[in-house]
């Protein structure tokens, strides 16, 4: 039975697909840059990111300039996150072993951005992330910075009410299941969204996805 943190994730996932869907519905025309892909849902044109600036696990910043380059997966949750985000994360950590073999200047990347600055540091962050994959870039940031990078890639989080007031630090953190796909020139490039029915992501295919798309970068 889904416990209620998970019945709001999947609500969140469902609006966000509405909106994935009239990107699609409006934008039909394949993108250019962007081939035939299996998991990944491409936009037709790109969307330009403001920039931002989170912290990385050592406490140095993030930017959209670091990630350019690269094609980056960038999922949101937080580290006591009861199931969402270890079974996101563990599901990476099978793509990513399968691009490892690719050039670093060009292998793809995962970011992993805490939205629960009160009891996620940077350090703490990095560890939970790392715990996957070493590859994984990990960030947060305080609450307006987490807010306004969410928003510009259509992804949303709420920190919900603690169970018991007298345990103000045991709460849970609702949050966007879906994975916001940022293209090497730092635009949002598309979405990939977990299978309706099992809720799940496909490895395989988020793998075969990226390899391709990395190996088409000039």
């Amino acid at each position: 039975m889904l416990n209620r943190t998970s019945l709001i994730v999947l609500t969140l996932a469902a609006a966000l697909a509405g909106i994935f869907v009239g990107f699609k519905v409006f934008n039909a025309t394949p993108s250019a840059s962007c081939p035939p892909t299996e998991a990944l849902q491409c936009f037709a044109t790109p969307r330009p990111l403001p920039p931002f600036e989170l912290l990385r696990h050592d406490g140095s910043p993030l930017t959209l300039d670091a990630l350019k380059g690269h094609w980056t997966l960038v999922f949101i949750g937080f580290t006591h996150c009861p199931d969402v985000c270890p079974t996101t994360l563990a599901e990476l950590r099978q793509a990513q072993k399968q691009w490892q073999a690719l050039p670093e200047t060009t292998r793809p990347r995962v970011l992993f951005v805490s939205v629960d600055p009160e009891r996620d540091s940077p350090a703490h962050t990095g560890r939970y992330a790392h715990a996957f994959h070493a590859d994984t870039i990990a960030a947060t940031g305080d609450l307006a910075a987490l807010q306004r990078f969410a928003r510009s890639l259509s992804l949303v989080f709420m920190k919900q009410p603690p169970n018991n007031p007298q345990h103000p630090q045991v709460y849970a953190v609702d949050h966007s299941a879906a994975l916001a796909v940022i293209n090497p020139d730092g635009q949002m490039a598309g979405v990939i969204q977990p299978d309706p029915q099992s809720h799940s992501f496909d490895p395989d295919k988020i793998a075969r996805d990226f390899i391709l798309l990395s190996q088409n970068l000039p």
